[in-house]
């Protein structure tokens, strides 16, 4: 929850009852969002009530204004990758122009299988030993943390196999293998991670030009980028990236090339941007992977800080955009988090279990009879957005007879489309033009929380203007 003094002039002690919280119990974790919100995290809804208690009582003893419980989501497209860089070359393009027409960049973006992307959320910690993004001192050489990065490669390797085993009974053995080849392509030019370096979404080089074509022919340069990730993590050696002798350059061609070289962290500036607040609702993107082509040019009488500010920043702006257009281009989805729900309930109450776990839109995985007692075992997915409350109303409505235990589980991508519009004929014949439909799940989830960040929300204020009346009708 976030929290905040209701008067202004209490800050200080509020700042110093966090502090005291945070000696008294080690495992509350305090925070400061990027609005200036001071975040409370607890272990769940009873140690979040003691602990807002104890600092409006023992600590701050100041008057707290609370905020409702914040929920993390994520965004992703729909779709996975089966032969990742087919499937990028048939994924839409978005293209933009940085403000003074000197850079073109190009982006395409593709949703790479689930076993990867929670690989790589859950093995963030390593990721930043091995490829230097969170340490303090320089990073780790191969040969130092060699064993790690072997089995984390080796791990990846595996994910991306176990998927294509999965469904090999609906491709055949050929498309397999020519699978397996691209994958390797793949993993040889992973140039970042992101967000911070280290999350579960990546950035590959742009693809290497057609032969017999030369960029500088149009007049312009492609920032190629380096497969730095790719070589922290052991799937290509430490490569030189120099395509031309300077000898068979020109002077201009010479300091183009320069000056392309010096955008490539712009480029992965703006990526990592472009992750760490999505075009949904400003939530971390989850398990993409993007190509970035940013094609400079030299046909530009004016300097590239003239219009609009540095080169490189409007470099970054414009990648940020460009990944972001790209997310919308593709089928957006909402991510939400949920946790593995154990219950035990007697046999007269497991009707009313069931009514509590439909209202709280969980997923039933299985029921069985415990051996040796009248209860009876429920295993669900409950999403975290509906787990607040949870073991109260199941308590209310079973007589406190029923106990639930809840416990993270794993992202999961809902697959209500938030932008839904009637295409087919039947979606016409039951919604109309479309003016009517209402809101879906996903829907709901994007608005409350751009309304919570201070983003626009489209929202009707006059549903009905026919039955608004403003006065009153006196006769």
């Amino acid at each position: 929850v976030a929290i905040e003094p209701s008067d202004p002039a209490d800050m200080g002690a509020l700042k110093k009852g966090l502090r005291q919280l945070n000696r008294a119990d080690p495992f509350v974790e305090v925070t400061v969002s990027a609005r200036g919100e001071h975040v409370l995290a607890a272990a769940g809804e009873v140690h979040l009530e003691r602990c807002v208690k104890d600092l409006k009582e023992r600590f701050a003893k100041v008057s707290l204004e609370v905020s409702p419980p914040l929920v993390s989501y994520r965004e992703t497209v729909q779709g996975e990758a089966l032969n990742p860089l087919d499937d990028l070359n048939g994924c839409c393009i978005s293209e933009v122009v940085t403000a003074n027409g000197r850079c073109v960049v190009r982006v395409r973006v593709m949703k790479l299988p689930t076993p990867l992307t929670e690989l790589l959320d859950k093995s963030c910690d390593l990721l930043g030993e091995i490829i230097g993004a969170k340490s303090k001192h320089a990073p780790k050489s191969l040969e130092e943390d060699g064993n790690q990065t072997e089995a984390l490669r080796k791990r990846m390797i595996d994910a991306v196999e176990n998927d294509l085993s999965s469904r090999a009974s609906d491709i055949g053995s050929d498309r397999i293998e020519k699978c397996r080849e691209s994958w390797r392509s793949f993993f040889g030019r992973i140039w970042a991670l992101g967000p911070g370096e280290v999350g579960p979404n990546i950035l590959l080089t742009p693809p290497p030009p057609p032969p017999g074509s030369e960029n500088s022919s149009n007049g312009s340069v492609l920032v190629n980028g380096r497969p730095y990730a790719s070589e922290r993590l052991g799937f290509c050696d430490n490569v030189d990236d120099t395509t031309c002798s300077s000898s068979t350059m020109g002077g201009d061609e010479m300091l183009l090339m320069k000056e392309a070289e010096s955008l490539e962290s712009s480029v992965v500036s703006g990526f990592q941007l472009a992750t760490s607040a999505g075009p949904l609702c400003d939530e971390p993107m989850w398990g993409l992977c993007f190509t970035v082509e940013a094609n400079l040019s030299r046909d530009s009488a004016s300097p590239g800080d003239q219009y609009g500010g540095s080169l490189g920043g409007q470099v970054m702006t414009t990648v940020k955009e460009a990944c972001r257009a790209a997310v919308l281009q593709n089928r957006p989805r909402i991510v939400e988090g949920f946790y593995f729900c154990e219950l035990s309930t007697p046999t007269e109450y497991l009707g009313s279990t069931y009514a509590v776990l439909a209202r709280r839109r969980a997923r039933v995985l299985k029921e069985e009879m415990q051996e040796g007692s009248a209860l009876f075992c429920v295993n669900a997915y409950v999403p975290v957005a509906e787990s607040f409350g949870f073991g109260d109303e199941l308590r209310r409505w079973t007589s406190g007879a029923s106990s639930a235990l809840l416990v993270f589980s794993h992202w999961g991508t809902l697959a209500e489309d938030p932008f839904f519009v009637p295409k087919t004929e039947e979606e016409i014949e039951e919604y109309g033009d479309g003016s009517n439909v209402p809101r879906n799940i996903s829907r709901k989830l994007i608005d409350a929380v751009r309304r919570r960040k201070g983003l626009a929300v489209e929202e009707k204020v006059v549903e009905h203007a026919t039955k608004q009346r403003t006065r009153a009708r006196k006769v």
